[in-house]
């Protein structure tokens, strides 16, 4: 897997070093002893590297059989995994799986599924902490449809979580979908929910790790009813 800077990032990066050149600098010329510039150099090399590490951005190829296949969204941890309502699109029960991105995850998102993108839509909201069940409706958050070459409707959830004050969504209805390709971005803590058609056989427990755009965390089942 190559590894790069996500571009969402770069912007910020050149910030933050700007900033602690500028805090740095005036300790090593002005400040004894020099212990002082060090131990203050050191944590903000510490503080630098993980904005680099945060917006990491790798390319992944999914190499599995993608025929009905649903892989995560998101590097993380499974949070949810649960038969709900959901009443935005798709208006019937559908099967909920999560997936909460701490701040040393990839904050890149991919698409779940291959398809076309039918429906994208903002909303506004709190910015509660990204674990709790509510955020998924109550949070800043992204809503992208996807429907598969088979016709089933696979809906995907952008959340922001306490930190988190950007999503990004890349996809526009009539795209096309492609689990190897970024669907958004998220900056700084966060959740991925995924709703799919009763039926669909999952892959993933409670507390499983997971990488986007690589684990796949669920198979639909071909017989589905499309909504």
């Amino acid at each position: 897997m190559r590894v790069k800077i996500h571009h969402e990032g770069t912007g910020i990066i050149f910030m933050v070093l700007a900033v602690f050149l500028v805090i740095n600098a005036p300790l090593w010329v002005w400040v004894r002893p020099l212990a002082w510039a060090c131990g203050s150099t050191l944590i903000c090399a510490i503080l630098f590297l993980l904005v680099v590490n945060f917006f990491r951005s790798p390319r992944r190829r999914f190499t599995g059989d993608r025929r009905n296949v649903v892989v995560s969204s998101a590097d993380g941890r499974v949070v949810a995994l649960e038969e709900t309502f959901e009443d935005e699109y798709l208006h019937c029960r559908c099967l909920q799986v999560s997936v909460f991105m701490s701040i040393l995850n990839v904050h890149a998102n991919w698409f779940p599924v291959d398809g076309e993108v039918v429906y994208v839509k903002h909303h506004s909201g709190r910015f509660l902490a990204a674990y709790l069940p509510k955020s998924s409706t109550e949070n800043e958050r992204s809503t992208v449809v996807i429907r598969t070459p088979e016709g089933q409707p696979v809906l995907m959830r952008q959340i922001a979580g306490a930190m988190a004050r950007r999503i990004v969504t890349y996809a526009r209805p009539g795209d096309e979908a492609s689990i190897e390709d970024h669907m958004g971005f998220i900056k700084f803590g966060s959740r991925i929910d995924l709703y799919l058609p009763l039926g669909t056989e999952t892959l993933v427990n409670i507390g499983d790790r997971t990488v986007g755009g690589i684990t796949e965390v669920a198979r639909l089942h071909p017989d589905t009813q499309n909504v």
